[in-house]
């Protein structure tokens, strides 16, 4: 790797539950969360328990906390801001955006910031769609709705759900492209071969790919952007949790695959890759605007 603290890796966790994945909502009935078990607190205590136990490594993450959640656990919000990571948005009741009028979407997106604002004191400046389902007019209502930036735009065209920007004209700063003034997107990282993108940036497919092809993606990443954006899910590290017998053999294939592994690779993959910077999307954003720096190859 290259000297210490030239590239940056964005750890980012979706907080969510094991019922709250769109791939089990034909089988999990909304009105049927209440009577689930809550295990993302754990879970969560356990992601940062284990940032904070690899020698030599200062890890800051952003968790984008779905409003749901935060109102049930207030306290695990505020543990997460006072443990140095930065609370960010994951909506509200985990509603595709893409299935929400312009009206009801603004109204999520108001109602999860200024519940996590409530909670932490502090403005909530970022937000992720649910499946990463979004589009340009979707942006400009995060914008509207009083983000500083969004990460939900993935570039594998394979998923179904998955969404599209058109980028055309916008400024890049690396890995950030600039939209206005005051607003950012930070896309999730994959692997682009020969004009074709392979899905990298994590979940799934970080338990599905052998570890050692993982790595060596990041570092092909890396060298062309100077920048990694990596997203996982509390659940991913929680091989007890619940199963939904009831789901397809594929969505269950997609969400157990390797859920008793992952712990001990995201251990591995921060230990290898420890030269490097782990900061928060805020932090990645303050420092690319006010030194023009980690600008992409």
């Amino acid at each position: 790797m290259a000297d210490k603290h030239s590239f940056s890796i964005l750890l980012t966790v979706d907080v969510e539950d094991w019922f709250q994945v769109e791939n089990f909502k034909s089988w999990v009935s909304k009105d049927s969360w209440d009577g689930r078990e809550l295990r993302v607190e754990r879970n969560c205590h356990r992601l940062m328990d284990l940032f904070d136990s690899i020698p030599g490594v200062r890890v800051r993450a952003t968790f984008f906390v779905l409003g749901w959640i935060a109102i049930r656990l207030p306290g695990l919000v505020r543990e997460i801001q006072q443990r140095g990571h930065e609370v960010a948005s994951h909506g509200f009741g985990h509603e595709l955006c893409t299935a929400l009028t312009r009206k009801d979407l603004m109204a999520d997106l108001r109602r999860s910031r200024k519940c996590l604002e409530e909670i932490t004191g502090r403005r909530v400046k970022g937000y992720r769609a649910p499946s990463f389902a979004i589009n340009n007019e979707l942006l400009s209502v995060i914008e509207q709705s009083g983000y500083r930036y969004d990460s939900s735009f993935n570039s594998f065209g394979g998923h179904g759900r998955y969404g599209t920007i058109d980028t055309t004209g916008k400024k890049r700063k690396g890995i950030a492209i600039q939209f206005s003034d005051t607003f950012h997107e930070l896309p999730v990282s994959n692997l682009l071969l020969k004009n074709k993108t392979l899905p990298l940036g994590g979940g799934g497919y970080f338990r599905l790919y052998p570890f050692l092809f993982f790595k060596h993606g990041i570092r092909h990443v890396l060298k062309r952007e100077n920048a990694f954006i990596f997203y996982m899910h509390p659940w991913e590290i929680d091989p007890g949790q619940p199963r939904v017998r009831q789901a397809s053999a594929g969505f269950r294939f997609r969400h157990y695959i390797h859920l008793n592994k992952t712990e001990e690779k995201l251990a591995s993959l921060i230990t290898f890759f420890r030269s490097c910077s782990f900061e928060t999307c805020s932090d990645f954003l303050d420092f690319n605007n006010s030194h023009g720096r980690r600008q992409g190859g």
